[in-house]
């Protein structure tokens, strides 16, 4: 493959939801453009782009893959990404690094919510958009009702730059109005026969050739002078209205295909070759200074890596996009993210687990090496002059939980390293290792990409594990005041151990002062606050901590001892073991030895005196709430509001935005175990959710007894 130009690079993402024929037609794109002899398919799991072991056991995309191919001078870089859920983040990495996205709908279901939800990342990072209506020779496929659900979600800049003459399995002609002309296949597919419009779609195609006039007018204003002065563009002219109405998402064209059948291809990868946007025409990206960085060959040297991958006989590799400069074999770099210095060994333009060896690659272009030492997705290498740092990608929240362990003790060590590379492959999975709930918890986009991670470790890294259900990290706090005192005394020979405090802990608002008289069992504690400190909590709220002793009863220098002692019960509530939180504790009197009093006896004295006061307090267990919405066609909403309801659920709302439903819930993190699947049972996988926490809330009074007995038991066992 020869050097390309900054000026001659384009970059796609190919985006869809699942089952709509993406990895076809990328492997449609390789065929014709001579990069591979022989199409695979995705049943066979012969495919260029779905070529790791786990895509061929599951039968569809798991990770994106990088190809490129040459077309009309241009240099086409394509990401083509899974369409589940479950891996929208490749989905959302390959959008950020790429300049195009070309949204592939499936023919007999439309805009589906995998559609919706990945056009919002596309308007969220500004991305020109061009949707391809595949799939034509299916019995159920309706090209015209596809359009009309573009049009209702998507407005007047939907344009029809094709439409097919029929649907089903008689589809093998297709008019474009563009060039105004008829294109025909052969049963076979590939190189197709170019005719005239004829008579009886010629009305149609006119009047759909003079809105994409109009449409690309409207995106350039001399070509709208040159419109309203002569009727019509030429077709170069037209390709720049065009091209102008893409980088300003002014437009989105439409375009139709049959990817299985290699119909349309050939003219889908004309139409991106003339009209996408090159890599210098789009809004530079900034660094994380919020400097804007342009896609300058002359600049000095910074590379974005994007995706990391190990991958069999061949060990790490890494894929990345040229910010600016040139990037050479053999130059050394520096890693910005980690200080560490890089040789680049070897460059590849890749398709699949293809690569061709290249000497550079120019600012703008994808490319990838192999055998960095301390690279990871996100790090940004850097080579003399230049000091940036890309951090541009912002991965979705994860939805799904587990708790992961070895069935190896042994092996607990291993199965931690190959979780860290996992993560450094793919950072929707976050893997954090607790000490409050004593698990390694790993959470993910959903069950699918959990089970894919574990099919890898089990199959790739020859390592057994397993999956439970993970602990609910409760939290325990009071809800009326109480008093109680504790006296610490061991004596042993010589030196012995005194301590005596009494206090008085109240639950802790925001604004709520210390009050200045207390009442237990008709005895009044007079309280003075000398000092007051609040103590934010790693784990959330606070411990407000009173010294209100008068008259020497306590040395000041044992107040540091007490406070320890307090917060080392809070790490450990009476009722399950959980973490205690917003609590305010008031010592107001003690006694000491003038021998015998020493740190560590006021540190259990205050200890005891503080878990005797929290069990009289009327404490109570908090739960984790999440704020959940879920996007969903608006007949599985009963079912699904059933679902959460089930679930413990608050239904806060339920709206319509274009072309399907939206509940709004909060929803217990108890409950959301086994959500995300349910879901997708319900609605066939045509619905999406995003959670993200809110706050801790009080459990119902059935709720807490059934976690007091369940801790009562677990204790029992021990």
């Amino acid at each position: 493959m020869k050097a390309y130009q900054s000026n001659e690079i384009k970059n796609i993402a190919l985006i869809g939801s699942s089952g709509s024929g993406k990895t076809t037609l990328a492997e449609a794109m390789l065929f014709e453009s001579g990069v591979i002899k022989r199409r695979g398919t995705v049943a066979s799991g012969n495919t260029t782009c779905d070529y790791f072991p786990v895509e061929k056991e599951y039968g569809y995309t798991v990770f994106s893959t990088i190809f490129s191919v040459e077309w009309n001078d241009k240099k086409l870089n394509f990401i083509d990404t899974p369409g589940s859920d479950d891996f929208a983040g490749s989905a959302i990495s390959a959008l950020n690094v790429t300049d195009t996205a070309l949204m592939v709908l499936n023919a007999q279901y439309g805009v589906e919510v995998g559609t919706i939800n990945l056009f919002r990342y596309t308007d969220n990072l500004k991305k020109p958009v061009i949707f391809l209506v595949n799939q034509l020779d299916k019995d159920s496929a309706d090209y015209d009702a596809v359009v009309a659900q573009l049009k209702e979600n998507y407005g007047g800049k939907v344009v029809q730059i094709q439409y097919p003459v029929q649907v089903g399995a008689d589809f093998h002609q297709m008019i474009d109005v563009l060039k105004m002309k008829m294109y025909q296949w052969k049963p076979e597919g590939g190189t197709p026969e170019i005719l005239e419009i004829p008579a009886s779609e010629l009305d149609k195609a006119t009047e759909l050739h003079k809105i994409l006039v109009e449409a690309a007018a409207e995106n350039d204003e001399q070509l709208m002078e040159k419109f309203f002065d002569e009727g019509t563009l030429t077709e170069d002219e037209m390709r720049a209205g065009i091209r102008a109405g893409l980088i300003t998402r002014g437009m989105f064209p439409v375009l139709c295909a049959d990817a299985e059948r290699d119909m349309g291809v050939r003219r889908l990868m004309e139409f991106l070759a003339n009209n996408v946007p090159i890599v210098n025409e789009m809004p530079a990206y900034t660094n994380t200074t919020g400097k804007a960085i342009l896609p300058d060959a002359k600049a000095p040297t910074s590379v974005f890596v994007f995706k990391t991958t190990v991958e069999p006989h061949l060990g790490r590799v890494s894929y990345f996009k040229v910010m600016s400069g040139v990037i050479k074999t053999g130059e050394d770099l520096t890693n910005e993210d980690r200080g560490s210095k890089e040789r680049i060994s070897q460059l590849f333009v890749v398709a699949g687990q293809t690569r061709t060896e290249v000497s550079e690659l120019v600012a703008g272009d994808i490319g990838a090496t192999v055998k960095l030492k301390d690279v990871s997705t996100g790090h940004t290498l850097n080579g003399k002059g230049a000091d940036n740092k890309f951090d541009f990608i912002k991965y979705p929240n994860a939805k799904y939980r587990r708790a992961i362990k070895a069935v190896k003790e042994a092996d607990s060590e291993k199965l931690m390293e190959i979780l860290a590379r996992m993560h450094a492959e793919d950072p929707t999975w976050v893997i954090e290792q607790s000490k409050e709930l004593k698990q390694t918890i790993l959470s993910g986009q959903g069950e699918f990409h959990l089970k894919t991670l574990k099919w890898r470790i089990e199959n790739n890294d020859k390592l057994l594990i397993e999956f439970h259900e993970p602990k609910i990290p409760y939290r325990e706090t009071i809800t009326k005041s109480a008093r109680a005192d504790y006296r610490h005394k061991k004596q042993s020979g010589g030196s012995g151990q005194f301590g005596e405090v009494h206090l008085i802990v109240e639950p802790y608002q925001e604004g709520v002062p210390v009050a200045e008289i207390y009442k237990f069992n008709g005895q009044e504690f007079k309280i003075q606050a000398r000092d007051v400190q609040e103590y934010p909590l790693e784990w959330g709220g606070k411990l407000v901590f009173v010294n209100s002793i008068t008259g020497g009863s306590i040395d000041a220098r044992f107040m540091p001892a007490i406070l320890k002692g307090i917060m080392a019960r809070m790490e450990q509530g009476p009722l399950t073991g959980s973490y205690a939180r917003d609590v305010r504790v008031i010592v107001y009197e003690g006694k000491m030895h003038p021998v015998d009093s020493n740190e560590i006896s006021f540190m259990l004295a205050g200890r005891n005196a503080f878990s005797e006061a929290f069990k009289n307090s009327a404490p109570k267990i908090l739960e984790p709430i999440y704020n959940v919405e879920v996007a969903l066609p608006a007949e599985y909403v009963g079912d699904v509001m059933g679902d959460l309801q089930s679930r413990r659920a608050m239904i806060l709302g339920m709206n319509s935005e274009k072309g399907y439903e939206k509940l709004v819930a909060k929803v217990p993190l108890k409950e959301l175990s086994n959500f995300s699947t349910a879901l997708s049972s319900i609605t066939g996988g045509r619905a999406s959710f995003t959670q993200s926490f809110a706050a801790y809330e009080l459990v119902p009074a059935d709720v807490q007894d059934k976690l007091l007995k369940e801790y009562e038991a677990q204790h029992q066992e021990e």
